[in-house]
């Protein structure tokens, strides 16, 4: 089953439960969907920009939760919030730390990156390698480290 059938199914399914936040969530999902498959020269969508999809959604809402806890608007980040529990269902499991920490160690040694001039290279494979299994930052953070030292 696609992604694609998988929210049909779910959204129908959350119409009959009368689930107002996940509702939300799927039509947000699904509308999202909706606009890259019709953008400008797209194609059949592919499981790897739906991923990012994904975690670009839960990216948009996680910063609009942050900035609502940022100004006490705890009302206004909870939604926020329950959204991206549900967003992140669709996702694969995401990596530990010490999971990424120990990849991107084994990368660094395979390619032999010892400056921060190649940070570029080795993000470039611990992004394809780690594709929506780990959040970019948290990669970034791991890849400085390993090749400061």
């Amino acid at each position: 089953m696609t992604l694609t059938e998988q929210i049909n199914n779910d959204l129908k399914e959350a119409m009959k439960a009368r689930e107002k936040v996940r509702l939300e969530s799927l039509r947000a999902i699904k509308s999202a969907l909706l606009l890259a498959s019709t953008e400008k020269g797209a194609g059949e969508s592919s499981d790897e920009a739906e991923l990012k999809m994904l975690q670009k959604l839960v990216k948009q809402r996680k910063d609009a939760a942050g900035i609502f806890i940022e100004q006490n608007r705890q009302d206004l980040a909870d939604p926020e919030l329950a959204q991206v529990a549900i967003i992140e269902k669709y996702l694969p499991a995401q990596m530990s730390e010490e999971e990424v920490k120990s990849i991107i160690d084994a990368i660094v040694a395979d390619t032999g990156a010892s400056s921060m001039a190649e940070m570029g290279k080795v993000m470039g494979m611990a992004n394809k390698k780690m594709a929506g299994k780990a959040d970019g930052k948290m990669i970034a953070i791991f890849v400085k480290s390993a090749l400061a030292n």
